[in-house]
């Protein structure tokens, strides 16, 4: 070991406070995907090798070809149900060191439902959509089945959403008269749930059984290369010495964590057991320092190249010939606008209480960082594979390949036959979650489909709005918020995107038939939804991240969620940017557009922030800081009247705070040389 990997480590050691004990305790806590069994003995092996089976499995099919669609989707399913039931205990207290009799025979249950597809394939195509007893009784299990597993590995509230959706299809004609239907009888149900691509083997989790998995292996590998780690030093080396230093590394590192890691609360563990200490210790409040992680880490699946698991929906949502590639590109602005969107806040909060960066000592060796740039060849190399048209599913795969190889330059990262079965196992291990909420969520978009509820919903939400597209975007935010709070960002979207979504594009191309729908409208309404199901989880009173986050530092977990939100404000207002200025989405639109779009943008996130903390060169009053709000809610409007208008009040506010900074008190500090702390 060099003395320069020493010294770089005793920096890490400074700040770490959090054992990888602690970091479990807190994700078993607040992650439920996290809340696994701990199996010793034969069955530890058996689970084992299921999992990598799985990877395997999805390997297969991803070099050499898909089975058709109801028994790849089933085979999928089947892998995923066995291994929850063995994995997931079916209460959160239960014992983790043994699997309970009655969870062998759900996993055994879940493989005869995997399997029947592939067994009666040419029977269940020749009946023509009439099933017979048996096969009633297999779909029923499936159901079932689907709502447990979604209940143990993603969290009850989906489990019950799905049942109301359940119960409506059922008792259709008895629900007031804009919800009405005819109603389906159980065989109707079940039929449309298990034997058809429009229920549980419908779209989410065609996509759950193609790209994410695929995707999730990427990340797997990625971690077994030392790419997290990595991302914390090179965030330290960049953004360490700044005013506030370990507030910016904490944003940096979480905006590039999030492209490995699908989950807020994985996110703010993994990086903040480094952050969020290194923040306490040099000064930040406790419910601050863990909201800035929090803010950062659920930020991170909107990142791109590679967003969270939603995205990849996304593709397969809106149809119309749209990529992967085009909805990775039309996030890239708005995540930009989100990051520094907390990067201005958490700077003005620095200079507020006056915190300084990193001391030399404290700081990693940058030569020694940036010689290991080259761990971000994969991502990189995902991103060119994707720009030159090459498949989703196939960049990743390439993706894998190249991390394998490029952990080979260096001793250190070089991965052996076991880190490479590890991290096949890994990746199973995380797309568990994904086939429990994307079955989960194929139930409601079933009975969306079946029973029209969602044109339903839609034409109800436009005239509780009486028309205006303020108010309907408000009330789609609430319910996305509501929807989020709890279930993951992947369930929460597709709910979102089949009932509340069409209420956007109702208003925005009324009376449009949905193939001639302008596809900039249909980006901007699903962005939209994505965006509020995302942030759910640092909106208060149930803010998954930010309550994990205060695990780790200790503060009040609403003050911390408070907090969050408030340091989150950007991602409050720019879907409602999305959606009255597609320019930043980079569609149909030209480059002065899309600079002029960005430039306004974060002039009126700078003055916001300085509004929303109080501090800007010096102390902001009480009525600077209601301008500066007004000013800056001006400059991200989409006018060119209301661009100039806020500029204007911009640059004399600025004028202002630089010629009178000596009077009130500038750098953090108030006249008399006091740390400003309230």
């Amino acid at each position: 070991m060099t003395k320069q990997h020493e010294r770089n480590t005793e920096v890490k050691e400074e700040f770490e406070q959090i054992s990888a004990e602690a970091q479990q305790a807190i994700l078993e806590k607040y992650d439920i995907e996290s809340n696994v069994r701990t199996i010793s003995g034969i069955m530890k092996h058996i689970i084992f090798f299921g999992l990598l089976a799985f990877s395997l499995f999805q390997l297969y099919t991803a070099i050499f070809g898909q089975f058709t669609a109801p028994i790849q989707r089933t085979i999928h399913l089947g892998f995923g149900l066995a291994l929850i039931f063995l994995l997931f205990p079916a209460r959160r207290k239960a014992p983790k060191h043994k699997i309970a009799w009655f969870d062998y025979i759900l996993s055994l249950l879940s493989v005869v439902v995997g399997s029947y597809w592939a067994l009666n394939y040419t029977e269940l195509v020749n009946r023509n959509g009439t099933i017979t007893q048996l096969d009633f009784i297999v779909g029923l299990i499936a159901v079932f089945l689907v709502l447990e597993a979604a209940r143990r590995a993603v969290g009850l509230p989906i489990t019950i959403i799905a049942v109301c959706f359940l119960i409506y299809a059922y008792f259709g004609p008895y629900f007031p008269a804009f919800m009405a239907h005819r109603g389906q009888d159980f065989e109707s149900i079940v039929n449309l749930m298990f034997y058809t691509t429009d229920g549980i083997l419908g779209t989410p989790i065609s996509v759950s059984a193609t790209f994410i998995f695929v995707f999730l292996l990427f990340g797997a590998f990625l971690v077994k290369t030392g790419v997290g780690q990595y991302f914390n030093d090179l965030a330290v080396a960049f953004a360490g010495k700044l005013i506030g230093g370990p507030a910016k590394v904490a944003v940096f590192s979480s905006a590039l964590q999030g492209m490995i890691s699908g989950s807020s609360v994985a996110n703010v563990v993994t990086s903040g057991s480094y952050t969020i200490p290194m923040m306490k210790k040099l000064g930040y409040r406790k419910e601050f320092a863990g909201a800035v992680e929090a803010a950062a880490s659920t930020g991170g699946q909107l990142m791109p190249p590679i967003m969270g698991a939603a995205a990849f929906l996304m593709v397969e949502f809106i149809g119309r010939g749209i990529t992967y590639w085009d909805i990775a590109k039309a996030a890239a602005i708005p995540a930009l606008l989100y990051f520094t969107g907390i990067w201005i806040m958490t700077h003005f909060e620095a200079k507020r209480v006056g915190l300084k960066g990193l001391r030399d000592d404290q700081m990693p060796n940058r030569k020694e960082v940036f010689k290991k740039i080259y761990l971000l060849l994969p991502i990189i190399s995902i991103i060119i594979l994707m720009l030159t048209g090459t498949p989703v599913m196939h960049a990743a795969l390439y993706g894998i390949l190249i991390s394998i190889a490029v952990a080979m330059f260096n001793k250190d990262t070089r991965l052996k036959p076991k880190d490479i079965i590890d991290a096949l196992v890994e990746g199973a291990r995380t797309a568990l979650g994904v086939v429990a909420a994307t079955a989960c969520a194929g139930i409601i978009v079933g009975v969306v489909v079946k029973t029209g509820l969602g044109l339903s919903l839609a034409n109800s939400l436009v005239a509780l709005a009486g028309g205006s597209i303020i108010l309907t975007l408000v009330f789609v935010m609430i319910a996305s918020l509501i929807l989020g709070m709890g279930a993951p960002t992947t369930a929460n979207y597709v709910i979102t995107s089949t009932i509340a979504a069409p209420a956007i594009v109702a208003l925005l191309s009324p009376n449009t038939p949905q193939e001639l729908v302008p596809v900039v409208v249909l980006l901007s309404a699903h962005f939209f939804v994505f965006y509020f199901g995302i942030i759910a989880d640092i909106t208060p009173p149930v803010a998954l991240a930010a309550f994990a986050a205060s695990g780790i530092s200790g503060g009040d977990p609403i003050k911390t969620g408070v907090n969050s939100a408030k340091l989150a404000i950007a991602a409050f207002i720019i879907p409602y940017m999305i959606v009255f200025s597609p320019a930043l989405l980079m569609i149909d639109t030209t480059i002065p557009q899309i600079l002029w779009v960005v430039f306004t943008a974060v002039t009126g996130m700078v003055a916001i922030g300085a509004g929303v903390i109080g501090y800007w060169y010096r102390k902001v009053l009480w009525f600077e800081r209601l301008i500066a709000i007004v000013a800056g809610l001006l400059l991200i409007y989409p006018e060119k009247f209301s661009d100039w208008v806020g500029l204007a009040i911009f640059i004399v506010l600025v004028v202002i705070q630089i010629l009178t900074q000596h009077k009130y008190g500038g750098n953090g500090m108030d006249n008399n040389n006091k740390s400003v702390t309230a």
